[in-house]
């Protein structure tokens, strides 16, 4: 019997933000039990430090630079109305598990790409519930540019605009619970990804209030709170047995001044410090993932395509992929079988990991040395450049070889493919003065 997949992946939510990683100060006891039910990654990576690449990477099991997602007109991250998105020829694994019979939903931030050709229903999802882009994307105050107002999407229906953004998460809880419920006798697949806990920050009263890590810690309680819906459904259909959870977050945190954490790993967001790439990752299958182990292996977010596709008998893409299938990692039967992972910002190669070294060689565009034994020292503290001449010869031959691949900066990569394009883009929305808006304009000009 193929298994139910639930994938929740969330915006922003750091290393050290969850309980079970460490956090004396956010509550999350639902998602601390599935770490206990299930088994906790200490070495899992986003393949970006920031929420366009990462998320296509996720669906693909490609390095973004291979699939031309890197770079949008000089943003990192997808706006409203560009030209561009995830290339309609790239198979994502919602298109795997739909050829396998899968009923599929993707629910919340998409942000691959807001034009026709580009939207979640275009790449394997029967259904698309949510914003097409991150929540900082509408009309706020104080803010320098004039964007049109927040879109929310049923399939590819904007039915609102500049939503009440404290609702969305219970409004998204709702459709995830009848998507389940509707789906009880046919195997499905589940993608929830949140709008928390990117900036700004709009949390239920509730949560605000039992916080002890203000709008922070409310945020990351919203989450658990919908963990424990979706996994108390799941219970009281029986369908728990049968369903493969998979819980984690896009990058690394921002917000480290507003009560984030990346803690133990040095930076944030947008940096290739591990603090930027290194997410809380948690697995749990009931009688096939092994309760309460802690996997201290390499993984990333591009091993789920191949594992997912190899676990339900799906048949792979024919162009060149770099997820691996960690099937046996997760059952714990088996080592890692990744031994490197490559840190992309922007269009550059910034750094590169095999084993328990890291070799920095750029920050920002310019040349910078910094070599670490991650296994000794996970925050990055103590440089051991010059300490370690063959190490670095080892690890920058690897670069070297990466680039040839995947290319760096204005250098491109032998085996690279083309991003989507649309020639006459167009927003989904444009503002109305007389339109009865819940929200007219946001009240907070924070940006994540």
């Amino acid at each position: 019997m193929k298994p139910n997949i639930v994938l929740i992946n969330c915006d922003d939510l750091g290393y050290g933000d969850l309980g079970c990683y460490g956090s004396k100060v956010n509550k999350t006891p639902t998602i601390d039990k599935l770490a206990d039910d299930g088994m906790k990654f200490t070495n899992f990576y986003m393949s970006s430090s920031v929420c366009s690449p990462s998320r296509a990477s996720m669906l693909t099991g490609c390095y973004p630079k291979r699939i031309g997602f890197y770079n949008f007109e000089g943003w990192w991250v997808l706006f409203p109305g560009q030209r561009y998105g995830l290339n309609p020829e790239e198979k994502t694994i919602a298109k795997v598990l739909k050829e396998k019979g899968y009923n599929t939903m993707h629910i919340g931030k998409w942000h691959c790409g807001d034009q026709e050709p580009f939207l979640p229903t275009r790449h394997g999802f029967d259904h698309y519930y949510g914003l097409p882009f991150s929540n900082d994307m509408g009309r706020q105050v104080g803010v320098k540019e004039i964007l049109p107002p927040l879109p929310l999407l049923k399939d590819e229906e904007v039915i609102q605009a500049q939503p009440d953004q404290s609702s969305l998460t219970e409004r998204y809880v709702e459709k995830a619970v009848s998507f389940i419920r509707e789906n009880k006798e046919h195997p499905f697949f589940l993608y929830l990804a949140h709008m928390h806990v990117h900036l700004p920050h709009y949390v239920p009263e509730r949560f605000y209030q039992q916080s002890d890590n203000g709008e922070y810690g409310a945020a990351v309680e919203t989450i658990d709170w919908a963990t424990e819906v979706i996994t108390h459904e799941l219970q009281r259909l029986g369908l728990e047995e049968n369903t493969l959870v998979i819980f984690t977050s896009d990058n690394g945190s921002r917000a480290l001044d507003e009560g984030g954490s990346n803690l133990p790993l040095r930076g944030r967001k947008t940096t290739s410090w591990e603090g930027g790439f290194r997410v809380p990752c948690i697995m749990k299958w009931p009688n096939q993932i092994p309760k309460g182990k802690i996997c201290d292996e390499m993984a990333t977010s591009m091993d789920l395509y191949p594992t997912l596709t190899n676990l339900v008998g799906g048949k792979m893409p024919d162009k060149k992929i770099d997820g691996l299938d960690i099937k046996d990692l997760m059952f714990g039967k088996n080592k890692s079988i990744r031994n490197e992972f490559f840190y992309y910002c922007d269009e550059y190669l910034e750094a590169v990991r095999m084993g328990k070294w890291k070799l920095h060689i750029k920050k920002d565009g310019k040349a910078f040395k910094a070599l670490y034994n991650l296994e000794e020292d996970i925050g990055e503290e103590t440089n051991v450049y010059d300490e370690y001449p063959d190490i670095v010869e080892k690890l920058s031959k690897r670069i070297d070889l990466c680039i040839e691949d995947l290319g760096d900066g204005k250098i491109l990569g032998s085996n690279c493919r083309a991003v989507g394009k649309v020639d006459k883009p167009k927003p989904l929305t444009t503002y109305d003065p007389n339109h009865p808006y819940i929200i007219a304009m946001y009240d907070k000009n924070q940006r994540g």
